[in-house]
């Protein structure tokens, strides 16, 4: 008899809406809900200067393939913490940040939940807030946290409303944790900044920010950890128990990615250039926004699509009901998440047409559905 018998099946995640769009053979079928950036190709989008970078690094004879120490590269732990806070910055010039190197998109969550879980006892409770359902929650809870999520999308207005940021932040349990995912999406004014500081502050708020995909880019899987401490005293032990910690996870972090993350960030030129092609990006995102939302416009398609182009970055909301999401996979092979969240880079010139006329239709299918 298994000694596994009792064990179930895990619920299905959103990695299978990509199986079942691999096995539509579909002609027209579409699939929308990519994480990274996509070309106009269709295929994963990768900066020049990356590329390029990485040609450097292989051709390169002094390069040593050690294992790199625990807590991973200086010098991609330094130019992290130069471009998240500016290499002038009170914390860095006052020796209070620091980082350590960690694997993947969730490598820091895992082992932050870890410190947390083991230092800050007061409290187990955490909150996660962000502009749709993260990833995050499941690793707090695998760590036993209570965990509460909650999203800014307001599907009623069609609009990210920072109002619920703040709301949700009432709601929270003095001495909690607090995850905030995906703060660009959020659009908090400077008085609502210092509004959450005072009131996170006054609860003993315990605030940890999920700042994803700066490069926009299907590279190797590499992320860091970050932590600001009130002294150079109180970092150096925060670091040496979250090393403690990186040892038992993973021993090495991954080089790759970080190498080519530090030969990019530690060139002025290079940064230059990245920077730059991540200009293209932002700008290409915003010109399909805008030609979305023209064409539903020019097609008549009920009810207003001003929410499209008022959405920071390359993922945004739809707007859709789950009845109209539901008709776009079912009928028109259109694959996109249960929540309408889509990734903009994912339309291009090819499928914008199909996309567009699909929308149209799914929502005056639902509208004749509900008289």
């Amino acid at each position: 008899m298994s000694v596994f018998t009792d064990v179930p099946l895990a619920q299905k995640l959103e990695g299978s809406l990509l199986k079942t769009y691999k096995q539509d053979d579909h002609p027209n079928k579409v699939f929308l809900a990519y994480k990274v950036c996509m070309t106009s190709q269709g295929q994963p989008w990768v900066s020049s200067v990356v590329r390029k970078t990485r040609m450097q690094i292989a051709q390169d004879p002094s390069l040593t393939y050690e294992y790199t120490p625990v807590m991973g590269m200086k010098s991609f732990i330094q130019a992290s913490l130069n471009l998240l806070f500016g290499k002038d910055s009170q914390v860095i010039m006052e020796n209070r940040a620091g980082g350590v190197h960690t694997v993947g998109d969730s490598g820091a969550f895992q082992l932050g939940a870890q410190f947390l879980k083991t230092w800050h006892r007061d409290s187990q409770v955490v909150y996660i807030i962000s502009s749709h359902k993260e990833p995050h929650g499941l690793v707090f809870q695998d760590m036993g946290f209570t965990v509460y999520e909650h999203i800014f999308w307001d599907s009623a207005r069609l609009c990210l409303d920072p109002s619920m940021l703040l709301d949700v932040v009432e709601q929270a349990p003095h001495g909690c944790i607090f995850v905030i995912g995906n703060i660009g999406s959020c659009k908090l004014t400077q008085g609502q900044w210092t509004q959450l500081m005072v009131l996170m502050k006054s609860k003993q708020i315990f605030p940890f920010f999920d700042i994803p995909y700066q490069g926009l880019t299907t590279d190797e899987g590499v992320g860091i950890l970050v932590v600001v401490a009130l002294s150079n005293e109180l970092l150096l032990c925060v670091l040496s128990q979250l090393t403690d910690f990186a040892r038992a996870l993973w021993l090495n972090p991954p080089t790759t990615g970080a190498r080519i993350i530090t030969s990019v960030l530690c060139n002025p030129a290079m940064q230059g250039e990245w920077k730059q092609s991540l200009e293209g990006v932002v700008k290409n995102v915003m010109m399909t926004k805008e030609k979305v939302k023209e064409k539903l416009r020019l097609l008549g398609t009920p009810g207003s699509w001003d929410h499209i182009t008022e959405q920071k970055g390359s993922h945004g909301y739809l707007g859709l009901n789950p009845q109209q999401v539901d008709y776009l996979v079912k009928k028109k092979h259109i694959y996109i998440p249960k929540n309408g969240q889509i990734n903009f880079t994912c339309i291009n010139s090819y499928n914008i047409d199909y996309i567009t006329e699909s929308i149209n239709e799914a929502v005056l299918f639902t509208k004749d559905s509900e008289k």
